[in-house]
């Protein structure tokens, strides 16, 4: 099996410039960002939290079947303040959601939501990144940690941080980072069906 190239600028260069090329993903994410940005930048009427939630669900096949749900309780946080504050900890809040009577914990689907009202404060967990994280982490030593603390998300962009430090990858975002990272576990780690 090929493993993937070593972290350096050339190669996140590569990723990203890459990423600008594949019309499906970057359209995706314009037309969510003028959604978050542009017709629903706030979270405090719930026809605009379901807009956004059904959207991301939608190109994200993130598997939300209640998406109503999931938008009541995240009007019910009154997420704005935090969410512009960049409140790491409110990913962690959201992401366990009561349907049916049963708590569910929808991280990686709210790291997303968070992610595209503020980008570069709120990277994206999903098991692309993870499986990157990891291989790095067992092959250099990067950072110090276990798999599961990859799902406390203090923790998961202390981690993405210390990745971006340890390879000098300090001039791209977080945003820039999370693509050059799911883009290459996408490559060097797919989903098997």
């Amino acid at each position: 099996m090929e493993y993937p190239a070593n972290p350096s600028l050339d190669v996140a260069r590569r990723y990203l410039d890459l990423w600008h090329t594949l019309d499906s993903y970057s359209l995706q994410e314009k037309s969510l960002e003028n959604l978050f940005k542009k017709f629903c930048p706030q979270n405090d009427k719930i026809e605009d939290v379901l807009l956004k939630v059904s959207a991301l669900n939608d190109f994200y096949s993130t598997n939300i079947y209640d998406t109503y749900s999931v938008s009541k309780h995240i009007l019910s946080l009154n997420i704005d303040e935090k969410l512009n504050q960049g409140c790491l900890d409110l990913v962690d809040e959201i992401a366990p959601i009561k349907i049916n009577g049963t708590t569910r914990r929808f991280y990686s689907f709210t790291t997303k939501y968070c992610s595209h009202h503020r980008p570069d404060d709120y990277p994206i967990y999903d098991s692309y990144v993870e499986k990157m994280l990891m291989h790095f982490k067992k092959r250099d030593s990067f950072c110090q940690f276990k798999k599961y603390e990859l799902k406390n998300y203090r923790r998961f962009v202390e981690i993405i941080k210390e990745f971006s430090r340890y390879y000098s990858l300090n001039e791209f975002s977080l945003r820039e980072i999370d693509i050059y990272l799911w883009l290459a576990g996408k490559e060097y780690f797919p989903n098997r069906y």
